[in-house]
């Protein structure tokens, strides 16, 4: 599930070693979509500081990579002190050359499956009214979430995680964290001279 192809590019967790990519990615979004994630104008110092804050313990993000070059991000991080039993949100940024590919739909299967894992008491996933895009792909998941009245909130249905789910995870995150030390020896071994 973690390595699948989706239009050329494949989604995996990130880990700490994925900062660059993150940061680079975030950077690369115009001004709407920046403002269609944070929901307000942010300039690319804020960019910087935010992704640099994003791999704490408590951090999940899922990186959808072409050619080596990230191009979309799902996030799912605590909104109080823990991620496990508490309340969590997603958040998600996709460039423009690469929606509506499902790009979103598989980050967003996977936030889910993450939130469910730690026993998420809520999952928020606010979105501005003018962002349509991400209003359907939260109906996608239905199933596991419930609106609010202004259908720009959704609450995770309360589900436990069953064996499939933990284990799915822990497999991804296996294969995504081999996959992350891989590409950091690339970058390493490309910046050195060559004799």
């Amino acid at each position: 599930m973690e390595h699948s192809m989706i239009h050329g590019g494949v989604i995996r967790r990130l880990w700490p070693a994925d900062l660059p990519a993150f940061r680079e990615h975030l950077l690369r979004l115009d001004t709407q979509s920046r403002f269609d994630r944070f929901a307000m104008a942010v300039n690319d110092a804020f960019l910087v500081r935010y992704a640099e804050r994003c791999f704490g313990i408590d951090d999940v993000i899922y990186g959808y990579y072409v050619d080596g070059t990230m191009r979309g991000a799902g996030e799912l991080r605590a909104v109080g002190n823990n991620i496990i039993g508490g309340s969590v949100e997603a958040a998600f940024s996709v460039e423009e050359a690469w929606r509506r590919r499902g790009v979103g739909t598989e980050l967003m299967s996977r936030i889910v499956r993450a939130a469910r894992n730690r026993r998420a008491d809520a999952l928020y996933m606010s979105c501005l009214a003018r962002n349509v895009a991400m209003q359907a792909l939260a109906r996608k998941f239905e199933a596991d979430l419930r609106f609010e009245t202004d259908d720009l909130t959704g609450r995770m249905v309360a589900r436990g995680p069953s064996a499939a789910t933990v284990w799915g995870e822990f497999a991804d995150n296996a294969t995504s964290f081999a996959t992350a030390m891989l590409d950091l020896q690339t970058r390493v071994f490309s910046l050195q001279p060559r004799a």
